[in-house]
């Protein structure tokens, strides 16, 4: 009887001592600016490459959170599908306001992207894979050592025209799953989903920008903490073809 009793008890004592130490749900509310200039150059009728800068800050522009480079090319088999892979890097800022060095991530990626109309409505999907190694910082100086993840992002964006005059700005929603794979991936598969509504602005035949709100919600690695990260964001688009040019 005794032995029973033992037993049982080594039994729910792990369980009742690992149910009190897991940590209630954090999350961090915090205000961001985030710019970009986005290009694709068309150099054949079904080539081309792009290229994108952008430079994401807490508050306006206050603290930086972020530099990236992106690059890439492109094969455009029609005007509904396009296939890219490329290489980026990220420059991203230290979270303790202390530290001055920056954490580097090596990216590479591989993207489809359709776009579709619906009468006056477009819609446009794209599911890209990243392979992602991220630099590790200890005590604001570098290790040497980097943390690899496979990232899945899934992006689905709605324009839709709101006036009859085209040169009048459209309402854009759009919304971004992001999720991630890897050994030293435990407790976050699930890695941030990027919201955004706000108006796309035509300035002319080649050039055009969104501007509005995205909220990202992002979950830490510990498991427990998240950012929400409400966000003001200005995005150009810029394309352009040689091929036109040469012809």
């Amino acid at each position: 009887m005794k032995t029973k009793l033992l037993s049982l008890i080594f039994l729910i004592f792990p369980i009742l001592f690992s149910a009190q130490t897991v940590k209630k749900k954090e999350i961090n509310q915090q205000f961001q600016t985030w710019v970009s200039l986005n290009s694709t150059t068309k150099f054949t009728e079904h080539w081309g490459v792009v290229a994108d800068i952008h430079l994401r800050t807490n508050d306006f522009f206050q603290d930086n959170n972020f530099f990236f480079l992106r690059g890439g090319i492109s094969y455009i088999p029609n005007s509904k599908f396009s296939f890219t892979a490329g290489y980026a890097h990220m420059w991203l800022a230290p979270k303790n306001t202390e530290w001055n060095t920056f954490s580097d991530e090596n990216r590479i990626y591989q993207q489809v992207q359709m776009s579709t109309k619906y009468g006056n409505i477009a819609m446009l999907q794209r599911i890209r894979n990243e392979q992602r190694w991220q630099e590790i910082i200890v005590d604001d100086h570098e290790t040497g050592k980097n943390k690899f993840s496979n990232r899945v992002r899934y992006l689905i964006s709605t324009t839709i025209p709101v006036f009859k005059n085209k040169k009048a700005p459209s309402l854009v929603v759009s919304d971004e799953l992001l999720i991630q794979f890897g050994q030293d991936i435990v407790y976050n598969t699930f890695d941030q989903n990027r919201f955004f509504v706000g108006i796309k602005q035509s300035i002319n035949s080649n050039l055009s920008f969104d501007f509005g709100y995205m909220n990202v919600y992002q979950q830490k690695s510990n498991g427990y903490q998240y950012d929400m990260n409400h966000t003001l964001r200005l995005f150009f688009y810029m394309n352009s073809s040689l091929a036109s040019a040469k012809k």
